[in-house]
């Protein structure tokens, strides 16, 4: 098409990750579930689907759930292409209205960050495949057909300026050169060559029109385009006519280069990838492309390679670089069997690894879905424009006819004058800067954060967590390193402190909770020897129980004793106190009559819990800790932090506590394990550690999977800052749109000056946005 620029092509094939994926997990990065299992939530169709009973289009999809029932998502099959050009919002637009037209559509859905079209079908044949194919090829782009979206793992790396793309453009400048030197000569053979060439220029634009306007898309750039063009040669204002095509043509030129440098950040993920991975087979290395890995391979990487899957590492010891994945500048150190991520670079030596990750279900693939997802996932602000530019240029067009008729036939004004100001204000009825304000930003925004090892779940939590005004902490695992140490073991009624360890053991054995875990190892580490006890099970806000030789013994906090067991008499509470004192945490065993023994654990601080703190502060944002500890140890922890704490709270009890404060305040839990999970939920915005378990990190807005307290003030300035911009775009969109609708009105506006403020408002919102891309925190 003559008018339609796609200057610049990303053809970054990466996959969708589905369910069965492995989960992952590390000593510092544990990323979501929502990274290993992508399952697409669609409506059901029985039978055959038509569009008018069951098409849901990926707008009213990003605005209401469908629904989760998995007999629903699989009777239907997805198909995924790639579309070369769909370089903006409005063109993701056109594709889907088109495809509305078409029978058997369940759901499509528009990726617009990664130049996506998924497409949902009752089942896969080669006639709704070219059907689909045909109607995005008859509106202008290039669908690349996905055929196993599972198993295929393609990155293609083309940047490069496209070179034809401006053969159009320069013809129709060329064109007008010769068409001005002839007015210089021959004034009436000039005004033809710019009718002839006037025509030129519209003749794709009009078509394009026609196909949008049977598409359901009638009120789109080019009809507008079109009208005005149109018009102002019936009028005889050839000259502005062209002028008015060609910066048209130049604008929609400059969008697509823009846009395509705001996904440059998500594209940047997928070009970690290698193409090519030296594989060991009986000892025998050769070259093999890395999309053919399936778990179990060994696999060789030299020094400044990047892992083409998650690994095992099985030589000795390997420093890596994770900074592409993480945002940590300084390498970390692996030992043989730590897991290490995909796309992660190796600083030193030549090493040998255990590939863990099927094919499309790595660490890069897993955040590529993760920011395909988060699209859905509109801001608030967002929905509310998609809602307004849907009723704004109708509302245009019905304005510029009554600028056309009423003034010549109510107060016979001179019918030409009002037919062009009619015509230039067609041209600013197109909403394309107010629709790309807010997504250009949001991508931006995702990118920059994943960047640093910070993945956000869409717009609406990228929304809250700019206006957050308290942040709450978990303590342990969050605040404190989450892995406490025994410091006291005081036998009261047991055989011997040996044996009192292994019955806490035996209980506490196959535990997730810290404590438990700690107790454990160190059991395990002084070698006492001690059998999983029967029929454990937890006691909701207590405790833990568990039977041995036919015995019921429990473990439980010393002020919950008292449901299990005997009260502790004078003397037992004065240890304990003295104990939790020390900021210690303190947990007895007993039996339904006696206390076999106590046992006081204590965790330490994160190295930089009290700098994140101290940033979030100055950030002025308040802080609270919310601890099911005693109320001394807790009080000990607050102190050091600076923070207000509440202590004692069973997971019922925080999640009351964030309800509360949710009412007057709005307020971000960061969490990491399953009893954060409700008050996650609750909070304004849920952020999960990177280390924390799979339903803290579903349940969570965002995940910091650098397992940072740092992380956090990273993410609240960024967050901030996009905010920011969003509202910068939206002025500065609907700002241009009103001025020259006054100057329109008012005659000081002329066609090619309307249609040059259209473009640049474009081109100026995108811009803006790509300094959230480039944003980069105090200090980096």
């Amino acid at each position: 098409m003559l008018y339609n620029n796609k200057f610049i092509q990303h053809n970054h094939h990466h996959e969708s990750c589905h369910c069965d994926c492995k989960n992952m997990a590390h000593n510092h990065a544990h990323l979501s579930h929502d990274l290993n299992c992508h399952q697409d939530s669609i409506p059901s169709c029985g039978g055959d689907c038509h569009t008018d009973d069951c098409h849901t289009t990926a707008k009213k999809n990003q605005c209401d759930d469908s629904p989760d029932d998995p007999d629903r998502q699989s009777s239907q099959t997805k198909l995924i292409w790639k579309i070369k050009g769909m370089d903006c919002a409005h063109c993701a637009q056109k594709i889907e209205n088109g495809l509305k037209t078409l029978p058997n559509i369940c759901q499509t859905k528009i990726i617009f960050s990664t130049q996506k079209l998924a497409v949902f079908v009752p089942q896969k044949n080669e006639k709704t495949i070219k059907l689909i194919e045909d109607k995005v090829t008859e509106l202008g782009y290039t669908p690349i057909f996905e055929s196993t979206p599972e198993h295929t793992h393609h990155h293609e790396h083309s940047h490069g300026f496209d070179k034809k793309a401006l053969i159009p453009l320069a013809v129709l400048g060329g064109l007008i050169v010769v068409s001005y030197l002839l007015l210089l000569f021959n004034k009436t053979a000039g005004e033809y060559a710019f009718i002839v060439t006037a025509i030129i220029g519209l003749i794709p634009i009009l078509k394009e029109a026609l196909i949008l306007a049977r598409s359901g898309t009638p009120f789109a750039i080019e009809s507008l385009m079109s009208i005005s063009a149109i018009g102002a040669l019936f009028i005889g204002a050839a000259e502005e006519a062209t002028m008015v095509i060609f910066l048209f043509m130049i604008g929609e030129m400059l969008e697509g280069v823009a846009t395509s440098k705001a996904r440059q950040g998500i594209s940047s993920l997928a070009k970690l990838m290698p193409e090519e991975t030296v594989i060991i087979i009986d000892g025998e290395r050769k070259t093999i492309a890395s999309h053919n890995l399936k778990p179990g391979d060994i696999i060789e990487i030299s020094s400044g390679g990047r892992l083409p899957a998650d690994v095992i590492l099985i030589s000795e010891q390997a420093n890596i670089d994770e900074s592409a994945l993480t945002g940590e500048s300084i390498p970390v150190n692996y030992l043989s069997g730590d897991k290490i991520l995909a796309g992660s670079l190796v600083v030193d030596n030549t090493i040998e690894l255990k590939v863990v990750s099927d094919v499309g279900q790595n660490a890069v693939d897993r955040i590529l879905q993760l920011i395909e997802d988060a699209e859905e996932r509109k801001a608030p602000i967002e929905r509310f424009i998609d809602k307004f530019s849907r009723y704004y240029t109708p509302a245009i067009a019905l304005l510029a006819l009554l600028v056309i008729v009423v003034p010549p036939v109510l107060f016979n004004a001179d019918w030409y004058t009002w037919f062009y100001r009619g015509l230039t204000l067609l041209l600013i009825g197109c909403p394309c800067a107010l629709v790309i304000s807010t997504p250009a930003v949001i991508t931006s925004a995702l990118s920059n954060a994943a960047k640093q090892g910070i993945l956000i779940k869409g717009g609406a939590a990228l929304e809250h967590i700019g206006s957050v005004k308290l942040v709450a902490f978990d303590k342990t695992g969050t605040l404190t390193e989450g892995k406490p140490q025994i410091t006291d073991v005081i036998n009261q009624n047991a055989n011997s402190t040996e044996a009192l360890l292994a019955i806490v053991a035996a209980i506490e054995s196959g535990s997730h909770h810290p404590l438990a875990k700690a107790i454990v190892e160190y059991v395990k580490q002084n070698q006492i020897p001690f059998v999983e006890a029967n029929n454990r099970k937890t006691i909701a806000g207590v405790g833990i129980q568990g039977e041995i030789n036919q015995q019921i013994f429990y473990i439980v906090s010393p002020n919950k004793i008292s449901t299990v067991s005997m009260a502790l008499t004078d003397e037992q509470i004065k240890i304990v106190n003295q104990l939790e004192t020390a900021g210690k945490t303190v947990i007895v065993a007993v039996t339904d009559q006696n206390l076999l023994g106590i046992i006081a654990l204590q965790d330490v601080l994160r190295a930089d819990a009290i700098t994140a703190i101290n940033q979030l502060h100055q950030l002025g944002l308040k802080t609270l800790m919310l601890t099911g500890d005693n109320e001394r140890a807790a009080k000990q922890v607050a102190k050091q932090l600076n923070i207000d704490y509440r202590s004692q709270l069973l997971p019922t009890d925080k999640l009351a506590e964030i309800e509360k404060i949710r009412n007057t305040t709005a307020i971000a839990m960061v969490g990491d394990g399953i009893n954060d999970s409700p008050a996650m939920k609750a909070a304004s915005v849920g952020i999960a550690m990177g280390s924390g378990t799979d339903v803290a990190l579903e349940t969570a807005d965002a995940a910091l999977t650098q397992n940072s307290l740092l992380s956090l003030p990273k993410l609240i300035r960024l967050m901030r800052f996009a905010y920011r911009n969003i509202k910068q775009n939206i002025t500065i969109a609907l700002g241009i749109k009103l001025v020259f609708l006054v100057t329109s009105l008012l005659g000081f506006t002329g066609l090619w000056l309307a249609v040059l403020a259209d473009s640049g408002a474009t081109a100026i919102v995108t811009a803006n946005a790509l300094r959230v891309l480039k944003f980069k925190n105090k200090g980096e």
